[in-house]
């Protein structure tokens, strides 16, 4: 007995709460404890000495910012001082053979120490800076700034289908992830991709659609009018953030159950199946990965399964992986100069991201605690060969993980120079962001989207443009409509980085040397020429109609196209065998038909893909028989739904089709 709780107290004494917060804190994290304690007593003192002579101050935007601070290094400390009392008395009862004291004052140590190794300094940090300089849009809404980019300039294809995901998954643990086939339909998202890269480029095939990217690509690089070349690469950059925390062995399976949203794997899978079966790439000319981690192994056993020749990078030699070779060549210069970012000046990249004809970025669309939000160009701080990218966080808002942020316009952003690199934005073939299981925080668990049309589901979405700056134009959007302050204040772990003051700071200045700052001329490539503009910047009118201005038909800024399927209120109803819309696409004029085996009145509707009703194309009481009815479309382009209803006086029948208009 004697020997045995020696063990266990000598378990407890090796992972003291320090050395535990020491092992299970992110990089970034550690960085913050020490400053965690000089903070936390600093902000207990101010909330204190403001306070206690007037309790009304309670309420002041300053103490918002302290008191979660405050509360935290109170809760923190408390937990800590315990646990160490609890064990060393349960020591000491052990020495003098009262083993049942020692057992019980053990316990209640394990309990004080475990809520110190679950508590995290950062979520102090985080609930302290949550509710600072919240966003004002200094341009309004529709108030584009830039160049639009793609095929068909400033287009942004959002698709959304709650069948993608499973609504009763719980990411509890690994035996319920959101990565497992249960719960998320491979089937759906490939669709859900080929739908996206059609109406992105306006084509009507998979071979069409990926030819006019190529040539798009080849002729904005100097390359001429042409098409995918069997002897080119592709570097497909994933987002594993979690790879990259140590949570897996040497042989990359996991060993900690962390359920974060990396980027999903169906997501990858519905990629490469295009990219191998539709746009011809041969499997041998295509490397994937995140170079600062190691993929996990469930995702490289399910991808090589059907694409063995793909090579599967990683920074450790690991069998069946490609090791990737750190390049001596600086890959980007930084054009602050040193002046923000004070620890780095320029990175190195890896040869075979350098080499890459092609590069694709698929992030996952989160907030961020120290860049507002991650996306595209977020996810590239995983793209260079050092250890970590800690130097590059003096580039982003919240540089330090504690206030003072930086939430002026016209401030150094990082971000610009990642999006214009030669080798990372400027060699981006297509931008494609999972969206299925977003979040507000980059190391949480997905969270249930509440707004419309998501509706306490999850996100279940995927993103595409060909324009860097109008997809995350439209993802911030999206993730403000989301994560608001109301909502933080019903569920704290909601959190509102997303809205954070000039959040969108860098994509003014990806769009438009106006809002560069006075002594920063970005050329992240050192060519001595500052970058053109790298895309188009605005926010859309409001979070009900969500439209652009191309949508709107009043300017030369973003077109978000909404593929809304399976959503409330407009699934098939099959309700007549003889209902026809032909032809579809449609190209000039289209035909209604259908047989009425009773008199009845008839509704024929136009919407656009998230509900938006457009046209009433009839609605009038019809006889018993065949009806055809000719509807023309106009100036109308893009995917639409059309809802017929049957209402016969005693009950009403309805059906609802996809039709694509050209």
């Amino acid at each position: 007995m004697k020997r045995i709780l020696h063990q266990v107290m000598h378990l407890c004494f090796v992972f003291n709460p320090k050395t535990c917060r020491m092992i299970t804190l992110r990089k970034p994290g550690f960085l913050t404890f020490i400053p965690f304690f000089i903070i936390g007593l600093i902000s207990l003192s101010w909330f204190l000495i403001r306070v206690i002579p007037k309790p009304s101050r309670v309420t002041y935007p300053c103490m918002k910012v302290t008191m979660p601070i405050a509360y935290s290094f109170i809760a923190y400390l408390t937990t800590m001082i315990s646990s160490i009392l609890f064990l060393k008395k349960s020591m000491a009862h052990l020495r003098a053979n009262h083993y049942k004291y020692a057992v019980l004052f053990l316990l209640t140590g394990i309990i004080f120490s475990t809520g110190t190794l679950i508590y995290q300094p950062e979520s102090a940090f985080a609930a302290g800076i949550n509710n600072v300089a919240a966003f004002t849009d200094p341009l309004g809404p529709n108030s584009p700034i830039g160049v639009a980019k793609g095929i068909l300039p400033g287009r942004v294809v959002w698709v959304y289908n709650p069948d993608a995901t499973n609504e009763n998954c719980t990411n509890a643990n690994y035996s319920d992830a959101y990565w497992l086939e249960k719960n998320c339909n491979q089937d759906v998202v490939d669709k859900m991709f080929s739908d996206g890269i059609m109406e992105l480029t306006g084509k009507e095939t998979h071979a069409e659609a990926w030819d006019a990217i190529f040539r798009y690509f080849n002729m904005n690089h100097g390359k001429g009018d042409t098409g995918y070349s069997n002897s080119e690469t592709i570097f497909v950059k994933i987002n594993a953030v979690t790879a990259y925390s140590g949570l897996q062995d040497s042989n990359g399976d996991m060993t900690h159950e962390s359920i974060e949203f990396d980027t999903s794997p169906q997501t990858i899978m519905a990629l490469l199946r295009q990219l191998v079966n539709e746009a011809k790439v041969p499997q041998e000319n295509i490397y994937i990965g995140d170079p600062m981690a190691d993929v996990y192994n469930y995702m490289v056993s399910k991808f090589s399964a059907e694409f063995p020749e793909v090579h599967y990078v990683s920074k450790r030699t690991i069998t069946g992986r490609t090791k990737i070779t750190a390049s001596n060549e600086t890959g980007i210069w930084y054009s602050d100069k040193g002046t923000v970012m004070n620890e780095i000046k320029t990175h190195k990249f890896f040869e075979e991201m350098m080499d890459a004809d092609y590069l694709l970025n698929i992030p996952s669309m989160k907030g961020h605690r120290w860049g507002g939000v991650t996306m595209f160009a977020k996810n590239h701080f995983g793209s260079n060969t050092t250890s970590g990218s800690w130097q590059l966080h003096k580039g982003l808002m919240n540089p330090d993980n504690t206030p003072p942020l930086r939430t002026d316009y016209k401030m150094y952003r990082v971000f610009v120079d990642l999006m214009a690199s030669k080798y990372l934005g400027g060699n981006t073939l297509l931008y494609f962001m999972d969206a299925l299981w977003s979040t507000s925080y980059e190391h949480q668990k997905p969270q249930k989207f509440q707004s419309t049309p998501f509706n306490n589901d999850w996100c279940s979405s995927i993103l595409l443009s060909l324009d860097p700056v109008a997809i995350e134009s439209v993802g911030i959007d999206i993730l403000q409509k989301e994560f608001t302050e109301e909502d933080m204040s019903a569920n704290p772990s909601r959190y509102t980085f997303v809205q954070w003051n000039a959040v969108d700071d860098y994509l003014h200045q990806a769009a438009s040397s106006e809002w560069w700052p006075d002594n920063i001329t970005y050329d992240p490539d050192n060519s001595g020429l500052p970058i053109g503009s790298l895309g188009v910047h605005e926010h859309w009118n409001n979070n009900t109609d969500m439209q652009y201005s191309r949508n709107l038909g009043n300017g030369e800024g973003i077109e978000l196209i909404k593929i809304f399927d399976n959503i409330s209120g407009l699934q098939k109803n099959k309700v007549n065998d003889n209902f026809m819309f032909f032809p579809n696409p449609v190209i000039s004029i289209a035909t209604i038909s259908f047989n009425l085996s009773q008199n009845a009145r008839v509704r024929a509707e136009i919407f656009t893909v998230d509900g938006k009703q457009l046209q009433v194309i009839t609605d009038k009481s019809l006889k018993a028989g065949n009806h055809y009815i000719e509807w023309n479309p106009g100036n109308l382009n893009g995917l639409f739904l059309i809802r017929c209803t049957i209402n016969n006086g005693t009950s009403t029948e309805e059906q609802t089709e996809k039709i694509r208009i050209l």
